[in-house]
């Protein structure tokens, strides 16, 4: 009986530990990913939408 007790404690530690390290890895990411990747996309759309407004602006300068 006390063999069945301790496999049975072992098992549960385990899956619990399992799931919290995977818990913590996805936060890990999805902060990482909220903080460097998010800012670094919007960032490049930003200059995208200003370079197509500037060549919009030319060729309006130069269409007259």
């Amino acid at each position: 009986m006390a063999k069945q007790q301790k496999h049975f404690r072992f098992a549960k530690g385990f899956l619990i530990g399992s799931v919290t390290t995977a818990t913590a890895v996805y936060g890990a990411l999805h902060a990482f990913k909220k903080h460097v990747i998010e800012p670094e996309d919007q960032e490049n759309e930003r200059i995208e939408a200003n370079r197509r407004r500037a060549n919009r602006k030319s060729l309006q300068a130069h269409q007259g």
